[in-house]
């Protein structure tokens, strides 16, 4: 991999948050598949340390989560009967949580959809946040006793739960559209949120742009992820990417000098500049 020019390896990644599968930028830059996932690899583990580094004491006043779906291996119907139940193999969730004001991906977590997820993703966002803050996630209910257990008392949380209405016809113009929001309803689930601003709006719009950034999440295709591991870089390579590198169009920063945590644009030089040293590190 040390072979590989850095600005190739740039090229790499820029079409790996593009939204590019893997065998397509193989076609583009005539680089072999195993090297493009080496070094999705090498750079994810290098985002993810980072992230969990210095992610940290973040000061935000509202925070929205959410969990977005999506699959490894086979749909979860066509695991085989010996694969079935291990993690990897089907359903796969990403739950993210976003600051309302800044726009940056604090905590983030790959798993299931069930309680022990949602324990550790809230107990991860809870140890990244320097102040209370006011949460707010959709219905599902897992929620409540994660939140309780991480933040105790000291959160504003509410619930914002959305009624769908059924669809007019069940015909192929229906089937891959989502059902039509016809209201919603909140809870205060502990503390005082502040009605105007309980929303998910913007986690919802962050699932949006993983599904456009990253192939693995794109439906109808079969550029899914078949192994979770490679799944998980990616993820933390699009999260990286969104916080440092992209800047933000209403912000005309990255989240993370809006946040304060950086103080200038990143590059993917600078990223694989880490990923250099590391490897440094790892041979000294």
């Amino acid at each position: 991999m040390n072979r590989l020019p850095a600005i190739k390896r740039a090229v790499i990644l820029s079409a790996l948050v593009e939204g590019n599968s893997i065998n397509s930028i193989v076609r583009m830059t005539g680089v072999s598949k195993h090297t493009v996932l080496k070094l999705l690899e090498d750079v994810g583990c290098t985002a993810a340390a980072y992230h969990d580094a210095y992610i940290r004491d973040v000061r935000c006043r509202r925070v929205q989560v959410d969990e977005a779906w999506a699959f490894c291996y086979a749909k979860q119907k066509n695991v085989p009967p010996e694969k079935q139940g291990q993690f990897g193999y089907g359903d796969v969730w990403t739950w993210a949580a976003i600051c309302a004001d800044s726009k940056l991906i604090v905590s983030y977590v790959v798993g299931t959809r069930g309680p022990e997820t949602a324990k550790l993703f809230m107990d991860d966002l809870a140890k990244r946040v320097a102040n209370r803050i006011q949460l707010t996630s959709d219905g599902y209910r897992v929620y409540e006793n994660a939140v309780e257990n991480a933040f105790g008392c000291e959160v504003d949380y509410s619930m914002l739960v959305k009624i769908y209405g059924a669809p007019l016809q069940d015909d192929a113009t229906t089937r891959y559209s989502p059902a039509t929001c016809i209201g919603c309803r909140t809870a205060t689930i502990s503390g005082h949120p502040d009605p105007a601003h309980v929303s998910t709006s913007f986690i919802e719009r962050q699932n949006l742009s993983m599904r456009m950034g990253m192939r693995r999440f794109t439906r109808l295709t079969n550029g899914f992820s078949k192994k979770i591991e490679n799944h998980g870089h990616a993820v933390a390579l699009h999260f990286f990417h969104y916080n440092f590198i992209r800047i933000h169009q209403t912000l005309r920063v990255t989240p993370a000098m809006e946040a304060g945590i950086a103080d200038h644009v990143w590059s993917f030089e600078e990223l694989l500049t880490l990923l250099d040293r590391k490897a440094l590190t790892n041979v000294a």
